[in-house]
């Protein structure tokens, strides 16, 4: 592949019909420069899960993703309330989405989890009224 190609997506808040567009070109993307299905499956996972929390939690954000010789790089950046309590949040089944939210069918708290387990690494840089940056890493080889 050679240099790394990068791809990035506005996630729109509070529009659940849109979330998981990203993740969807991106698999499309991924499919186009030939990469193993079970890698863009991580992908897809991992980023679903991501746009899913920011339109829930943050009003949405953005998404970048790179694709590398080795691994896939997916950040995640948004500028909402953040995330008071990383380790309880990264729990399953723990989460903060309001009513409205769950009897849409979200908010079972296993985003994080997910995001994590499907993943070779994850990291969660947040402060509480500023944001959070999660930045994710697929390895390819």
């Amino acid at each position: 592949m050679g240099e790394e190609l990068v791809f990035t997506f506005d996630v729109d808040g509070d529009d659940f019909t849109s979330a998981g567009q990203a993740s969807v070109q991106i698999k499309k993307n991924l499919r186009q420069l030939g990469i193993n299905p079970e890698i863009i499956r991580r992908v897809s996972i991992a980023m679903y899960e991501g746009e899913i929390n920011m339109v829930i939690h943050a009003g949405g954000g953005e998404a970048t993703v790179k694709v590398c010789e080795d691994y896939i790089e997916i950040i995640l950046k948004d500028s909402g309330p953040g995330i008071k309590n990383i380790d309880q949040a990264m729990q399953e089944g723990f989460s903060t989405a309001p009513d409205r939210i769950r009897s849409l069918g979200f908010g079972a708290g296993m985003g994080l989890p997910n995001m994590k387990r499907y993943t070779d690494s994850m990291e969660i840089d947040s402060t509480v009224g500023v944001g959070t940056t999660v930045v994710m890493r697929v390895n390819i080889v």
